[in-house]
């Protein structure tokens, strides 16, 4: 007896995580009777003189930001990590703890304050990915950097405190727990089989079709057979490749180009800025080889069945383990179906 995927409930296995998720696709036939909130404007100034990260504004610690005109970094005011703190140890019977250094950074993707990354030129996200590669590899060339996290909280929905198009770039001494559990089955594959795990399961997804959201020549976007966010997507390089700097020209652009193409995607199912966490997971900068690596950049978005409907973990997800009502194959119809054209036009 074969598992119905629309109708049965089961469980799904992350292969990077070794976590499972439960999957409950016939709860989708319920009534909805949770909230519903109205929907805040999204319509903002190309230039706002109260935001801390446009350009020539003085931000929350005091300093003032030069006159960009493109992307900028620089040293987060607040950081999470410090580069001179301690790495002492305390170890008291079952307390133990142990010191972390690190480097934070913030990326400002444009000048204006107006765009989010489905809104910008796709010449304007190779500036961004451009940016990214080379903080990666100042970054990681630093001794006592082991771990480069990418990422980007969009919406207010996600706790992003200010609303101008930006990211962060934590860097740190240690490798924290995902990564390291994708690191250790990544390795565990390629040893056995030779091959990247995620190239083998790239390979599957383009031969399924169930579960593509978009591709080009060298990316592959997708919604993960073992996703947990009801709108969860994956964009896969198609080569084998450890971290981000190994993209040649062709990839770079391409990389931009679909990254357009699926956020814009995420912003017309509902016809809102569709609020997410998203991340670049590649190979860990300590000095390692890391041939099993097989970089993946990630988007968690919170939405479910409207634009102000939200998903929690709550319940069974905060005691036993994470759990989904649409499936990953009803969510990458959706995003197959709705226009790769924003539903905001800008003129």
């Amino acid at each position: 007896m074969s598992i119905d995927f629309s109708n049965d409930p089961h469980r799904r296995l992350n292969i990077l995580t070794g976590e499972w998720v439960l999957v409950s696709p016939h709860r989708t036939k319920r009534p909805w009777q949770g909230k519903v909130e109205q929907l805040p404007s999204d319509q903002r100034p190309d230039y706002d003189p109260t935001c801390y990260l446009c350009p020539g504004n003085e931000r929350a610690g005091g300093a003032q930001n030069p006159e960009y005109t493109s992307t900028y970094v620089f040293k987060n005011d607040f950081a999470a990590l410090l580069d001179d703190s301690t790495e002492a140890t305390f170890d008291q019977g079952l307390m133990k703890a142990k010191g972390e250094t690190g480097l934070c950074k913030v990326i400002c993707f444009s000048p204006n304050h107006s765009l989010t990354i489905p809104e910008m030129g796709t010449e304007e996200l190779g500036q961004v990915v451009a940016t990214w590669i080379k903080e990666y590899q100042i970054l990681g060339a630093m001794d006592h950097i082991n771990h480069i996290q990418i990422f980007e909280n969009k919406g207010a929905m996600m706790g992003c405190s200010n609303p101008h198009p930006h990211g962060q770039i934590w860097s740190q001494s240690s490798i924290p727990e995902v990564t390291a559990k994708k690191t250790s089955n990544q390795a565990k594959y390629y040893t056995q089989h030779g091959r990247s795990m995620l190239g083998d399961y790239l390979e599957q997804e383009l031969e399924s079709g169930e579960r593509k959201v978009c591709e080009n020549e060298h990316f592959l976007a997708l919604v993960p057979f073992w996703a947990i966010w009801p709108y969860e997507t994956m964009i896969l390089p198609k080569r084998h490749m450890q971290h981000i700097a190994q993209m040649n020209d062709q990839e770079k652009k391409a990389f931009a180009s679909i990254l357009k193409e699926l956020t814009i995607r995420m912003d017309n199912i509902f016809n809102c800025s569709f609020p997410y966490s998203s991340g670049i997971h590649q190979a860990p900068t300590d000095g390692q080889s890391h041939e099993a690596w097989h970089w993946h950049m990630s988007f968690y978005p919170p939405l479910l069945r409207s634009a102000t409907v939200k998903k929690f973990m709550v319940g069974y997800e905060m005691f036993a383990n994470p759990q989904r009502d649409i499936s990953a194959e009803q969510a990458a119809q959706q995003l197959r179906n709705v226009s790769n054209v924003h539903y905001k036009v800008r003129h």
